[in-house]
């Protein structure tokens, strides 16, 4: 497995080793010493997307009960974004984005806002996350928000009504 640690403390792209032959491939998606040694863990809840070229998610987080996620690319490739909402963070309002394609990870540490971009025709983009999902501490900041500068690399972006309606940045209270 390679590790690649990224501006934000405690970010890391994890590159898991895939096995390839004539049937396909085989990659080890989770052992639990191996991530618990990188910090990461323990979880509590698995989510499944499904979604189609264009389609951003987020930027979400939880106020009281921040979910730290290892998000991991069964198929297909997105931009992955995490993003330090807190303003009282010394890096508030950095981004980091990064193309992530089959069998390759993120870890997200619980109180980073969290968004992805589907850049292939569809994606299936697991999370394992490190508390339940509490929709009334569910909060999340426009993905466009031109505060944060994000760059997505696609055009036609395709957002649901929910996140097109959330707030921006400045207006919001993280951490």
């Amino acid at each position: 497995m390679e590790v690649e640690r990224r501006e934000l403390p405690g970010v890391m792209v994890i590159r898991p080793k895939v096995h390839v032959d004539g049937r396909g491939f085989f990659v080890e998606t989770w052992r639990q010493r191996e991530y618990e040694e990188l910090g990461i863990g323990p979880f509590v809840q698995d989510n499944q997307s499904r979604s189609r070229r264009g389609v951003v998610r987020g930027i979400h987080f939880q106020r009281r009960y921040p979910q730290g996620k290892l998000v991991h690319v069964a198929r297909g490739r997105i931009l992955d974004v995490v993003v330090e909402l807190r303003r009282q963070a010394p890096w508030a309002g950095q981004v980091v984005a990064v193309e992530l394609g089959e069998g390759e990870q993120i870890w997200v540490p619980a109180g980073y806002g969290h968004a992805f971009c589907v850049l292939s025709e569809e994606a299936d983009v697991l999370y394992r996350c490190t508390d339940v999902w509490h929709p009334e501490d569910a909060g999340g900041v426009r993905w466009d928000d031109p505060e944060l500068g994000i760059r997505w690399p696609v055009e036609g972006v395709i957002v649901s009504e929910a996140d097109r309606a959330l707030p921006l940045w400045r207006d919001v209270r993280v951490g």
